[in-house]
């Protein structure tokens, strides 16, 4: 005999309540932190999944019948996790061989599965997952900044600079001095510029109709890549000076 709809009393209302909040507190410490994805965000993605996960429990007790209807309720649950990883690959970005967002996506589908866990029923398990990450996020930062550095992390760094100045010379030098080894070195040369041209750089240490040269260097060692790049903007004839070093925590 096929009965009516259930899951629709307050039982399931406090489940999608828990999970709201859950995912809110979740989503306010990435606002905090100004992280791609913030506190909107983390709130509807638990909110959701835990409201999949009622319908997946719920939402087809109607068709039910004895001997003639079985159904699953795992298999619209399992695809939460898979819908999910569209969301967190947006999250994921390369730039200049730089990975970011990887945490945030992880805490993305974290936030996710605590939804599921309050649909499912589960308010224990959403409440340890939801401490364990805020553990994640406070005490594992100070944690790994106390680990060793790693040597064959490696660091980018990028140098603008005019050329004929024998500029590029003394910022491997200055790299020696500061224990890092050159493993990689990619030389891009600009056409020069025109005086009054349009695409002319405002700034300082542009001389017009002069070639600027952007080197790529990839370097390994333990030293802050972030010190050695102040030191060399301070070279006569150097633009610019980006750092990204792998020894640092990011996102």
């Amino acid at each position: 005999m096929i009965g009516e709809p259930i899951g629709q009393g307050w039982p399931q209302v406090g489940e999608l309540a828990l999970a709201f909040v859950l995912s809110a507190l979740i989503g306010l410490e990435r606002e905090i932190r100004n992280k791609n994805a913030g506190l909107r965000t983390y709130t509807l993605v638990g909110f959701a999944a835990a409201l999949i996960m009622l319908v997946s429990k719920y939402g087809f007790t109607n068709v039910l019948a004895a001997d003639r209807v079985v159904l699953d309720p795992s298999r619209v649950a399992a695809q939460i996790v898979t819908g999910i990883g569209f969301i967190g690959g947006g999250l994921i970005f390369v730039r200049r061989d730089n990975v970011r967002g990887l945490t945030t996506a992880a805490i993305v589908w974290l936030t996710a599965a605590v939804g599921m866990a309050c649909g499912a029923g589960l308010p224990v398990l959403a409440l340890v997952a939801t401490a364990f990450h805020f553990v994640v996020v406070f005490a594992f930062p100070p944690f790994m900044a106390r680990l060793p550095k790693s040597r064959w992390a490696p660091s980018v760094l990028q140098v603008s600079y005019e050329d004929g100045r024998e500029v590029l010379r003394e910022v491997l030098i200055m790299c020696t001095r500061f224990d890092f080894t050159v493993s990689r070195l990619k030389v891009n040369r600009d056409e020069p510029r025109e005086p009054g041209s349009d695409d002319e750089l405002d700034t300082s240490s542009e001389v017009a109709g002069r070639h600027i040269v952007t080197v790529l260097l990839e370097l390994q060692g333990t030293r802050s890549v972030s010190k050695l790049a102040a030191k060399l903007a301070t070279i006569d004839g150097v633009a610019s000076v980006s750092a990204n070093d792998a020894n640092v925590i990011s996102d």
